[in-house]
């Protein structure tokens, strides 16, 4: 999709591909140069924000208990929206799903659900009538090229750091669900065996030339677009390749193995700040409790109530004391003697 903000002449889009022919990119970098890569997470989990450049993606997940698959009553669902705002690219009409929505989340959810990466069968809690359904959104809300693999990030991440509430079964006939507030119970995490990372890759020319993590400016001369989703161990989840010009297979295989070596380093990457978010609300849950106990065990109060009850009785012990030498020093009339 071509941005109105700035269609390329004929000077720059040869100015462009011209570059690319000596290994160069107009933003400096190197043909297999991923830009910085930021991953933030908000307060709830299950929530997170990545920036690839300038481009901008925001996950959230969610889930709800519903009927399964007739075909699968033993595993759960999981489904990618996207959501293309007219604020993070003009080219974006809002309403319905254009093309470009429909094609990013259809390349997530192929990353995601063939290749297994997250366990449905984890997500059932009544095999044929409560399974849990899990749903990934996510907001567009910078485009400066490559939304696949930033939307994948975000997605995985969110998936990552999301907890579901706990639920039990019980009941008379043993199939009654009861669903545990996160007060009384902790939710518990997806289990996730891999990750499985888009990496993509734009051709110029005759396909001879090719780069990853196009720019926008990059994506508006590129002949053609591949995207290659693979794990951290070197397996091929997902392969989409958006029409353009052929490419030959010499030239696919050179993408999976470069792609091979970027997966391992995202992966690595997520895992990192994944563990340091986690490890940063039990570090916050952990405060809490000791603040309550101090408040309730205060040594320098109870030494202050030691205290005072002992000069208490000793002012109890006196006051008999005291009041027989009043007593004593009282006079008696004669009359009463």
């Amino acid at each position: 999709m071509m941005d109105p903000r700035w269609r390329p002449t004929v000077n720059e889009r040869e100015f462009i591909e011209q570059a690319l022919q000596s290994d160069l990119r107009v933003d400096g970098r190197r043909p297999f140069d991923f830009r910085k890569l930021k991953i933030a997470f908000g307060r709830e989990d299950g929530s997170a924000e990545v920036e690839l450049g300038e481009t901008r993606v925001m996950g959230y997940v969610t889930a709800q208990l519903v009927q399964p698959y007739k075909d699968r009553p033993n595993e759960g669902t999981l489904a990618i929206f996207t959501e293309f705002s007219p604020m993070a690219d003009p080219a974006f009409e809002p309403g319905r799903p254009g093309e470009a929505a429909i094609e990013l989340g259809r390349v997530i959810d192929r990353g995601l659900r063939e290749s297994r990466a997250v366990d449905m069968e984890s997500l059932c809690v009544v095999a044929g009538k409560h399974v849990w359904s899990v749903r990934v959104d996510l907001h567009i809300l910078d485009n400066e090229g490559n939304l696949i693999d930033a939307a994948n990030i975000a997605a995985l991440a969110a998936l990552s750091t999301f907890r579901r509430p706990e639920c039990t079964v019980g009941g008379d006939d043993g199939q009654q669900v009861t669903v545990h507030d996160s007060e009384v119970r902790d939710p518990l995490p997806l289990t996730i065996h891999h990750l499985p990372i888009a990496v993509t890759f734009a051709y110029f020319g005759d396909g001879n030339v090719m780069v990853i993590d196009p720019t926008y400016k990059e994506e508006a001369v590129m002949g053609g677009r591949m995207t290659a989703t693979i794990n951290s161990n070197g397996d091929v989840c997902a392969i989409q390749k958006a029409g353009g010009e052929g490419v030959m297979s010499s030239v696919i295989m050179q993408c999976l193995r470069i792609a091979s070596v970027k997966a391992a380093d995202i992966t690595s990457k997520i895992k990192r700040e994944v563990d340091d978010y986690t490890t940063e609300k039990a570090l916050q849950k952990v405060k809490r409790t000791p603040a309550l106990v101090a408040k309730k065990v205060n040594v320098p109060d109870v030494t202050m109530e030691e205290s005072t009850h002992s000069a208490l009785e000793n002012q109890a012990s006196k006051a008999p004391n005291d009041g027989q030498q009043i007593i004593k020093g009282i006079h008696t009339p004669k009359e009463f003697r």
